[in-house]
């Protein structure tokens, strides 16, 4: 079997809500981060990539359905190279990843272009169809920004609340605070503020032409639990828990990785950063969505003939502190491994391009540490929950 890596990876900063980045049109993202993935290959010849693979959780706006399609052309690439659009919800771009993983490891690809895009500021209002024109009664548009919308009526009413409130019964499940989520949320701030400025981001983030936007929009430098406890919850009254400061926020943004077998190297022009050494999958009910990545990194570091103590860091997607810390605490691990560059609280989940953030955080995350073992894990609406290893390259045979 073929070995799939990581070569390199590139996003957008994460514009907030109606922000520096709404101005934009998701294809448009999608574009400019396949350009420039392109852009930062210095042998490649563009016609060698075999395939696009892109995530979205929206696709009834701008993208157009297949937004990755729709990126490649807009990017001036070849119209020989053929793009797909994959759509788990927020795990989008990491299904993207380690979908275009088994293409190379079957070998029916060397080199995949792989990402997500998401404007969440521009996701349209839908109008249901009836089933005669012209109905006598109102009909109301819905929003596709997030969460549920057109509901079936024969899925179980716990299924289909809200993800705030489904985040409520988890932390009430595990025995979360508010107290830690702050804690937690705090820390997201304070870590992205301290990695931009260390200029970690400065070789994974490229801003989008034609905007402001330098950095990730949301961080705010210098936050605390004590002043994150004095926000309303959103979900509940009374004995509410979860906030607008413990829970990420609605994002716009775009990422891209490229992934390629050990042939990869000579067409890209660069040394690959990691191998992709396991993945996995797994659902759950859906109103516990945010537990589902326990075991589907369990299955993944199990692909990759590991366990929790030899991993050196953890990329987890925050799509809110209360099933971070589940996670977390699930797993046994040490705190200070995960997410040591802060997370989505801080810096945003635009939802089809958190997963391939995650990935490429984590890749340069083990070049900059010499650690040979890390885990990215993403939660995803509905209960599911995917996760990848990787193994840094370039570690020793003797790093843990």
């Amino acid at each position: 079997m073929n070995q799939a890596f990581v070569y390199d990876a590139v996003r957008t900063p994460f514009g907030k809500f109606g922000s520096g980045l709404a101005a934009v049109r998701p294809d448009d993202l999608a574009a400019h981060v396949i350009r420039e993935s392109v852009r930062r290959a210095p042998s490649l010849d563009p016609e060698r990539i075999d395939e696009v693979v892109f995530g979205n959780a929206n696709g009834a706006g701008e993208e157009n359905r297949n937004v990755a399609r729709m990126g490649t052309l807009l990017a001036g690439l070849p119209v020989s190279i053929p793009g797909t659009t994959v759509n788990r919800l927020c795990g989008s771009s990491l299904d993207a990843a380690i979908i275009a993983s088994r293409q190379v490891n079957a070998g029916d690809a060397d080199l995949v272009l792989v990402g997500g895009a998401e404007s969440m500021s521009r996701a349209p209002w839908v109008l249901p169809k009836t089933e005669k024109p012209y109905p006598a009664g109102d009909l109301n548009l819905a929003s596709t920004t997030l969460g549920w919308r057109l509901v079936n009526k024969a899925m179980p009413k716990d299924w289909t609340i809200s993800l705030g409130e489904a985040t409520e019964r988890l932390r009430e499940k595990y025995g979360v605070t508010r107290e830690a989520q702050d804690e937690f949320a705090a820390a997201s701030h304070n870590l992205s503020a301290a990695a931009w400025d260390e200029g970690f981001y400065d070789t994974l983030v490229t801003p989008v032409p034609g905007t402001d936007l330098v950095r990730d929009e949301g961080i705010r430098p210098g936050s605390s639990a004590e002043k994150l406890a004095g926000l309303k919850t959103v979900f509940r009254t009374g004995d509410g828990t979860v906030t607008a400061g413990n829970a990420s926020p609605l994002s716009d943004g775009a990422s891209a990785a490229w992934v390629g077998s050990e042939a990869a190297a000579g067409l890209l022009g660069l040394d690959p950063l990691a191998r992709i050494a396991g993945r996995g999958a797994h659902a759950n009910d859906p109103q516990y969505f945010g537990y589902a990545p326990v075991e589907a990194a369990n299955k993944a570091l199990a692909k990759a003939g590991i366990g929790w103590d030899q991993v050196g860091a953890v990329e987890l997607n925050e799509a809110f502190a209360a099933q971070s810390l589940a996670c977390v605490n699930a797993w046994g691990i040490d705190p200070s491994i995960v997410n040591r560059h802060g997370g989505a609280i801080a810096m945003g989940h635009p939802l089809g391009a958190s997963g391939t953030r995650i990935l490429g955080t984590l890749a340069r995350s083990l070049q900059a540490s010499g650690e040979r073992w890390g885990v990215a894990a993403i939660c995803i609406g509905v209960g599911q929950g995917l996760a990848v290893v990787l193994e840094n390259v370039t570690a020793s045979n003797g790093k843990a």
